[in-house]
């Protein structure tokens, strides 16, 4: 799920200030890690994933895009395109690719994810 700005309901607005929020986006039992990703156009972390259940991350992700352009591809077969200055949550069982140079805010549960990266590390030493 993606959403631009402009879509995101606005809550509350008075002189000086706007709060916009979006209920429902997302479930989160575990401890949270915060990550900041500044990510190359043509980065494809797919072949880092593989031996991963479904060869995809099982981790969930809730994010802001700041900048660039990402093509995230999910278990069930679909592909969303996330774009500069969009909030996203993707479920488990995805894969990403960057298709124009990114900044990325990610809040991810902090265990899961930091399995996953440790895997995508071992999977860089063994092709590099």
């Amino acid at each position: 799920m993606h959403l631009p700005k402009h879509e995101i309901p606005v809550r509350m607005a008075v002189p000086g200030a706007t709060v916009r929020q979006l209920s429902d986006f997302g479930e989160a039992s575990a401890t949270l890690g915060a990550e900041y990703l500044s990510l190359a156009a043509g980065t494809d972390i797919a072949p880092l994933l593989v031996g991963l259940e479904g060869d995809l991350c099982q981790s969930p992700h809730w994010g802001f895009l700041i900048s660039g352009a990402l093509a995230v591809s999910f278990d069930t077969g679909e592909t969303e395109h996330v774009v500069g200055h969009e909030l996203f949550h993707w479920p488990p069982g995805h894969s990403v690719r960057v298709e124009e140079d990114a900044e990325v805010i990610l809040f991810s549960p902090q265990d899961e994810h930091l399995a996953v990266i440790d895997h995508m590390k071992e999977r860089l030493a063994t092709i590099s």
